[in-house]
């Protein structure tokens, strides 16, 4: 049996956890705040006190924490019990930038390290049909394919070095469509309220149309219901955006939308909105 140790039990990780479980994997978690851990005990996790706990004798190891840093934080953490020749499925969205240090770290311990971000929400990742961006040697992809297919409906693999950072590069175009996308909604039923227009109408006029899509009416809904339980919280939203746009200025790119998402994101963040599904973008366009 595959032997599964994942870091990181929070909105992501905790329904990755219970599809592992799922697919008969042995699974052992382990989350700074321990209450989402011990909350996956009833499902048949094993919880672990510490990372080097957790990963001590795995397979596979996956992280999916909040940023490069948690990330870095937690595998140093698991030093102590790692041993060369361990796979790391790095499956955090943490940007360019603090890929580096991580597939450093796995090479300076022996891992192999293979970034694989997900495009998905908490929804997919209920369901298992996340989708896997990933980057990695060919060589160990056989023994990935047991997590990969129970929290993934498929993987993408793009090229065989984790250290390039394709999958993230490709992760954060495809965030960035969907950040915006948020974004986009969430001003024009702010504009239709501001106007004086029932927001409910703008619905009318694109359901059914060109313009329409599954993702727009999830969004929408949300926002018209005032439900806005965290599918991605606005606080991971303006987090990505930082990421997006630092990457997109190392390469000459310049990103106006995300850019301006960034900005309705920080205030919404600034309203309280911080841990609402990231469609609490709307109130940014009643912040002063």
């Amino acid at each position: 049996m595959t032997v599964v140790a994942l870091l990181g039990t929070g909105l992501m990780g905790a329904p990755m956890a219970r599809n592992l479980l799922k697919a008969n994997l042995e699974v052992r978690v382990w989350n700074r705040t321990a209450a989402k851990a011990e909350a996956l005990k009833q499902d048949g996790a094993t919880v672990a006190g510490s990372p080097a706990e957790a990963v001590e004798g795995a397979d596979v190891i996956i992280t999916m924490l909040n940023d490069g840093d948690a990330v870095l934080s937690a595998i140093s953490a698991a030093e102590p019990a790692l041993r060369s020749g361990q796979v790391w499925a790095q499956m955090s969205t943490v940007g360019l930038s603090a890929l580096q240090p991580l597939a450093a770290f796995a090479a300076g311990h022996g891992l192999t390290f293979v970034d694989a971000p997900v495009q998905g929400t908490k929804q997919p990742a209920e369901q298992g049909q996340l989708v896997i961006l990933a980057a990695g040697p060919e060589a160990v992809r056989a023994s990935l394919e047991p997590a990969f297919n129970a929290v993934g409906k498929k993987t993408l693999w793009l090229d065989e070095d984790g250290a390039s950072g394709a999958a993230t590069r490709l992760k954060l175009a495809a965030v960035s469509y969907g950040i915006s996308m948020t974004s986009i909604v969430a001003e024009s039923l702010a504009l239709a309220k501001g106007l004086g227009i029932d927001p409910a109408l703008f619905g009318e006029v694109v359901t059914g149309g060109p313009m329409d899509s599954p993702y727009l009416q999830a969004k929408m809904k949300a926002i018209l219901a005032s439900d806005f339980e965290p599918s991605f919280a606005v606080r991971n939203a303006e987090k990505d955006t930082r990421l997006i746009t630092e990457a997109a200025a190392k390469a000459g790119i310049r990103l106006d939308m995300a850019e301006g998402a960034g900005e309705r994101f920080r205030r919404a963040l600034a309203l309280g909105h911080g841990d609402e599904d990231m469609a609490a973008t709307y109130f940014a366009s009643f912040c002063p």
